[in-house]
C-alpha cells in the first residue's frame, strides 16, 4: 500500500520533475538522523539517487525504505536528484521520518 501511494505521488510529480524548472520548490530541511552525521559516510540524503543505487549497499537501503522506487519508469526522470530534493515533489509521501531512517542507514555505509 505504501509503495502504491508513493508511485501515485511520483507519477503526479513526474511532469514537474520533467520540466526542469529553474527554481524548484524549496526543499524542506533534512531531518537530523543523528546530531552529527558521520564524516566518513559514503552517502547522505543529498547524494544523487543514481550514485546511491550504483552501490550494492546503497541500493539495498533505498529498496528497504522506498520499495519499488528504482523500478518505476519515472526513476529516469528523478535519479539525478537527491532524496532531499525529491521530497517536496512527493506530495507528503516522503516523510521526514522516512528520510531520517534512510539517513541513518546510509550513514552506516563507509
Amino acid at each position: 500500500m505504501k509503495t502504491a501511494m508513493f508511485v501515485a505521488a511520483l507519477m503526479a510529480a513526474a511532469p514537474a520533475l520533467a520540466q526542469g524548472t529553474a527554481e524548484p520548490a524549496p526543499a524542506a530541511p533534512a531531518p537530523a538522523a543523528d546530531a552529527s552525521p558521520a564524516s566518513d559516510a559514503k552517502f547522505n540524503l543529498d547524494t544523487p539517487l543514481q550514485d546511491i543505487v550504483a552501490d550494492e549497499k546503497g541500493k539495498a537501503v533505498i529498496e528497504k525504505h522506498f520499495p519499488g522506487m528504482i523500478a518505476l519508469p519515472e526513476y529516469e526522470m528523478f535519479k539525478a536528484i537527491s532524496l532531499t530534493q525529491l521530497q517536496p515533489y512527493s506530495n507528503g509521501k516522503i516523510t521526514d521520518e522516512m528520510l531520517a531512517a534512510t539517513a541513518k542507514d546510509l550513514a552506516e555505509i563507509k
